[in-house]
């Protein structure tokens, strides 16, 4: 990686050093490549490591770049897409779904997942808890919200906190004749539980997707799922079809 001098562009230094660091990715790493330390990228380029940090900020959030814990700053794979298409009606478990279930509990809900539902305060909810892999590397975490209101047969079930739990509220949820869905999407920062489960750092961006799934005009259960944003992006198909691409998968239309 050559040493290019900033100091006579015109443009913001770290929006140039970006498009220098860019086009070295492309000639001299390798995916999964490890980059440099900051300080030795800063003193390569003759930029301030704050100028630095923005540049490598910037190429992070275009998926160009990804922070491992433990790791470093490595080289991104590309990116490719995966189907949230609106257009598919069912509940989530549902044949085809490839979310892995990974734990249940029974807790309060935050206020703004609360708002979703004509819930008393403090009310406690079944959460389930899934996870989203492609090519053995977690893409997305889930935190499935349901009311015991809207599994009623559950509250019979003797079943721990457990995947085994939260493949039950899974099933109960089938039992109803789900009447639509709707999303919505916002680039957020990872929560410390959101970036363990997907091997980022804290704060690190995201794109958080939120679900609300209804039956005869009531929200029965609400999803929201943390995607990566380093590895994700945000498509739409010709239908206006939400499609979130990661690393691994081909690409596929809604």
């Amino acid at each position: 990686m050559g040493t290019t001098q900033l100091e006579s562009v015109p443009e913001p230094k770290y929006w140039h050093l970006k498009t220098v660091l860019s086009e070295a990715l492309d000639s001299d790493f390798a995916v999964g490549e490890i980059l440099p330390n900051e300080r030795d990228l800063a003193a390569r380029f003759g930029v301030a490591r704050a100028t630095l940090r923005q540049a490598l900020e910037q190429l992070e959030l275009e998926g160009r770049l990804q922070r491992r814990r433990g790791v470093g700053t490595t080289v991104a794979p590309p990116r490719t897409a995966v189907s949230v298409s609106t257009a598919r009606h069912d509940w989530p478990g549902a044949p085809g779904d490839d979310w892995q279930t990974a734990d249940a509990t029974a807790a309060v809900p935050p206020a703004a997942v609360r708002s979703l539902f004509d819930a008393a305060e403090g009310e406690e909810m079944h959460i389930v808890r899934r996870t989203r892999v492609a090519h053995g590397q977690a893409v997305a975490a889930e935190l499935l919200y349901v009311p015991a209101a809207s599994v009623p047969e559950l509250s019979a079930i003797d079943v721990p906190p457990s995947p085994a739990r939260g493949r039950a509220v899974l099933r109960e949820l089938q039992r109803l004749d789900l009447e639509g869905q709707d999303r919505a999407v916002e680039l957020g920062s990872a929560r410390a539980d959101d970036a363990k489960e997907l091997d980022r750092l804290p704060g690190a961006p995201v794109l958080v997707v939120t679900t609300r799934y209804f039956v005869e005009g009531r929200t029965m259960a609400v999803s929201v799922a943390t995607y990566r944003a380093d590895t994700c992006r945000l498509t739409f198909g010709d239908s206006g079809d939400l499609e979130i691409s990661h690393p691994g998968q081909q690409r596929r239309a809604s």
